[in-house]
């Protein structure tokens, strides 16, 4: 009986010993990498017809012309009265989603501004829901929102 209770005894710390031998396990894993910069996209938003520039600067500025030239061409369908002479700068802050629809979603003008055109902040609004559709931006294969700023020169005279 007391083989018997050592073999028990012996099986035991065996088996609880299993715990503190080190194995050393190859890594060979693939080190991913896992910091994702949300400042910043693989491929940026673009129309169609930027999209065959390869060359992503070239790219980033044809889409900001043709969206400055779309807008412009909506906003000269208009006619404005104004009190004073404006040059100023307003910013259009706009979000381009994931399915590549523009959406406004404010706009950022001088008290002048806003006294003298009122009604800008509305025709901006309708000038970009009439942008066409464009391409998403694209970050590690997958369309993003992408929200931009752009600074629009309202030059009017009396």
């Amino acid at each position: 009986m007391n083989l018997r209770n050592f073999s028990f005894l012996l099986v035991v710390v065996f088996c609880a010993s299993c715990q503190f031998i080190k194995f050393d396990k190859r890594n060979d894993a693939l080190n991913l990498d896992t910091i994702v910069d949300f400042s910043s996209v693989d491929v940026s938003p673009t129309f169609a017809i930027c999209d065959a520039i390869i060359d992503q600067s070239e790219s980033i500025y044809c889409f900001r012309t043709t969206i400055h030239q779309k807008i412009s061409e909506k906003l000269l369908q208009y006619s404005f009265q104004v009190n004073q002479s404006i040059d100023e700068v307003v910013v259009l802050r706009i979000l381009i989603n994931n399915k590549g629809k523009i959406v406004f979603q404010s706009l950022i003008a001088s008290n002048m501004i806003n006294e003298e055109l009122p009604q800008l902040d509305s025709l901006l609004q309708r000038s970009v829901e009439g942008l066409p559709t464009i391409f998403p931006a694209i970050k590690r294969g997958i369309p993003v929102a992408t929200q931009y700023q752009l600074p629009i020169r309202i030059r009017l005279a009396e």
